[in-house]
């Protein structure tokens, strides 16, 4: 079994990601089969660190995607294999460039790539996947979905430098926060569900739909992901909590506070937003005052608002194959902070 394969069985168990598994098996296949085959090179440094970031787990969610919205329909070629392949590829560039920029030690439990073989190779790395991902989607001869996922990478690029510009920007408001999470995550999702739409034949109010979906869908997925980042509402602090606190990372959880925690809470906050160094005892004080002041739970709320959107977009294709599948994944993406 190779490395890349194996990731399946590391998937979340949850029941509804079990049938997402199961719905997107025998395709995730060929998708894996053409991951491998597109990580080979001479250079023995390239397949070695993206092996190690693609192997190292993750749930697959966005190339499931892909497969699912082409799937709804009736893909004639293998387009959809294509497409689901570079947006993992694009996923995992976005991975070893953001562990650059936000100076990260850990990925997924391990250490991450350039803590190991270093900053260059990394984002160096990240280009050759990123190349990768372009070269299959224009093997696959469909410019409608290169301009998608294309615009999608130039979009992402655009709110990852934004996020960075405000970065430890106490002026940073609610809008700007939203702009920074559509671009630097939703972006992917939307194009993923769209290219996959596109890829099974879907017309335009269908391609539309799924369209839509990603984009909620995805915008739901940073907001408990931020959330989590201080222990989400079981307040539980772990391994790895307290990052976006470090990197001065304005989210909707700080953003919150600062605007309705008691003074003295808002200004330890203050103090304490972008030190790399801040220590458990400093983030789990900053959890508390997060769960204190309701900005956890304020901000899964408005995860579970974009949630019922995307499931709000599927209502029209609720009885095409595998529907049900994805309305019900909007409901995981938000149950992963309880």
């Amino acid at each position: 079994m190779t490395t890349i394969e194996a990731t399946a069985e590391q998937v979340n168990t949850q029941p509804v990601v079990e049938q997402l598994i199961a719905h997107t098996s025998s395709e995730m296949e060929a998708v894996n089969e053409l991951l491998l085959s597109r990580i080979t090179s001479h250079v023995e440094m390239v397949p070695e660190i993206a092996n190690y970031l693609i192997s190292a787990g993750g749930k697959r969610l966005r190339p499931m995607l892909t497969i699912a919205a082409a799937m709804m329909f009736e893909p004639k070629n293998s387009q959809h294999i294509s497409y689901a392949a570079a947006v993992e590829f694009m996923h995992t560039a976005t991975l070893l460039h953001d562990d650059v920029v936000d100076e990260s030690d850990k990925r997924r439990g391990r250490f991450a790539p350039r803590k190991i073989w270093g900053n260059a190779a990394s984002v160096l790395v990240g280009d050759f996947l990123l190349g990768q991902a372009f070269m299959m989607m224009v093997e696959a001869g469909d410019l409608g979905a290169l301009h998608v996922l294309s615009r999608s990478a130039a979009i992402i690029a655009e709110g990852e430098v934004f996020q960075l510009s405000k970065a430890n920007d106490l002026n940073t408001n609610v809008d700007e926060y939203f702009e920074v999470i559509k671009a630097k995550t939703a972006a992917l999702f939307e194009a993923a569900t769209e290219v996959g739409a596109m890829a099974g034949g879907a017309n335009d109010a269908q391609r539309e739909a799924l369209k839509a979906y990603g984009a909620e869908l995805g915008i739901a997925f940073q907001l408990v992901d931020d959330a989590l980042d201080y222990g989400g509402l079981s307040g539980t602090i772990g391994k790895n909590i307290g990052d976006d606190l470090r990197e001065g990372k304005m989210t909707l959880p700080i953003l919150h506070a600062l605007k309705h925690a008691p003074e003295q809470d808002a200004q330890f906050i203050r103090e304490h937003l972008g030190k790399v160094d801040a220590d458990e005892a400093i983030v789990s004080r900053v959890a508390q005052i997060l769960q204190t002041c309701g900005a956890l739970k304020a901000t899964i709320d408005r995860a579970l608002d974009h949630a019922a959107r995307a499931k709000s977009a599927l209502e029209p294709l609720a009885g095409l194959n595998g529907a049900d599948i994805l309305i019900e994944i909007a409901d995981y993406c938000v149950e992963r902070a309880s």
